[in-house]
């Protein structure tokens, strides 16, 4: 018997909720073979017991099959830290994207989409490997953003292969709707859609999925919140005091669900005139650094108003690839190294575990069979 006898038994043993195995997904470490006995552990993401007790249920009874007749199968998990976000339930619908940053607004129209898109890219420019959820449903603009609005994503079996720009996988309902068509829905079919989107999409196992959310602190916020860890949750606003009441109802909704707040990026901070490049106070600039101290976090950058920001948005030329030597670009590099250096932080510190509450929604309409999902 020997160690290839192990992983080929092994192969059989799929991780809850998923259709790839262990062994694929890399959780099985440490394998000794001794004649008909084996040992071998498990390095898992998920803390939760009913995951550890099903897999050791699985393993054993697959090396039975194989011809071994002593078996210890040890597992190793994430220790659940002191404070959890929502919780003790150890739900993760992806556990081979290693980090997930929300990012969100409490009011529409902030530009949380234009900064998703570019610290995106900024990270993959950045040698990170990076995936990218538009979750704006009724609002999603990441395809025309990243210069894809005209393509369908691949369909393998009942799952989407994600599209690919700028070093970055993404996802969108915009890749998926029929261009210009309405979604009419209802919160749980919103809830059900983000879920699949992690399930259901063929991501790469990832350094880091950037999600963009919907405005306000709804069902979606929630539903991720339940579905995944979130190692890190980013608020964008601009200057005026209506856009910095909202922001704190979206830095208050990281307190409440115990997710690390990265900071605030302050959007639409200045004008860079084309023409001279002289940094103008229209809007307002740095009203933000308040907000930040207010909630014990930091305001990370603050982006201009710059035209070659809406050009590149229009035209799916994002800015920080596009023009890397411009201000508004060397601020998003800026803002994605200040995010993974938070991010290296948490996980130093023993990262998250915000993996949730169990959803009470009944079976939404699938994501992938609105008839919008065709090649």
């Amino acid at each position: 018997m020997t160690e290839e006898n192990v992983l080929e038994a092994l192969k059989n043993v799929t991780y809850p909720g998923f259709t790839k195995d262990i062994v694929t997904f890399g959780f099985v470490k440490d394998v000794v073979v001794e004649n008909t006995t084996v040992g071998l552990m498990l390095d898992i993401t998920s803390s939760a017991d009913e995951v550890k007790n099903e897999l050791i249920e699985k393993a054993t009874a697959e090396l039975k099959k194989a011809g071994f007749e002593e078996i210890h199968v040890n597992i190793k998990a994430p220790q659940a830290p002191t404070q959890m976000s929502n919780s003790v339930s150890g739900k993760n619908l992806a556990p081979h994207i290693k980090n997930f940053v929300m990012v969100s607004s409490g009011k529409g129209g902030v530009g949380k989409s234009t900064t998703s898109v570019n610290i995106a890219i900024a990270l993959a420019m950045q040698g990170k490997k990076v995936g990218l959820l538009d979750a704006d449903i009724y609002g999603p603009n990441i395809p025309r953003m990243m210069g894809l609005h005209a393509i369908k994503p691949e369909i393998h079996g009942n799952k989407l292969e994600p599209l690919k720009a700028y070093g970055v996988e993404f996802m969108s309902m915009g890749s998926i709707m029929e261009d210009g068509a309405a979604l009419i829905w209802r919160g749980s079919m919103i809830m059900k859609a983000i879920e699949q989107f992690l399930r259901d999409i063929l991501w790469s196992e990832l350094d880091i999925l950037v999600i963009d959310m919907p405005p306000g602190t709804g069902d979606a916020q929630l539903s991720l919140a339940q579905s995944v860890p979130i190692t890190a949750g980013i608020t964008v606003t601009t200057p005026q005091e209506v856009s910095l009441d909202d922001s704190r109802r979206s830095l208050n909704m990281f307190k409440k669900l115990e997710i690390p707040t990265a900071g605030i990026i302050e959007n639409m901070s200045g004008f860079i005139c084309p023409s001279c490049d002289t940094e103008s106070d229209i809007f307002g600039m740095g009203t933000s650094a308040a907000v930040a101290k207010e909630f014990d976090t930091e305001l990370i950058t603050r982006i201009p108003i710059e035209p070659e920001i809406r050009i590149g948005g229009d035209t799916g030329m994002p800015i920080v690839y596009n023009k890397p030597d411009s201000e508004t670009a060397k601020r998003y590099q800026e803002a994605a190294v200040k995010l993974w250096a938070f991010i290296e932080k948490v996980n130093a510190e023993g990262g998250v575990d915000n993996a949730s509450v169990q959803p009470t929604t009944p079976p939404g309409v699938s994501a992938c069979s609105t008839g919008a999902a065709k090649k």
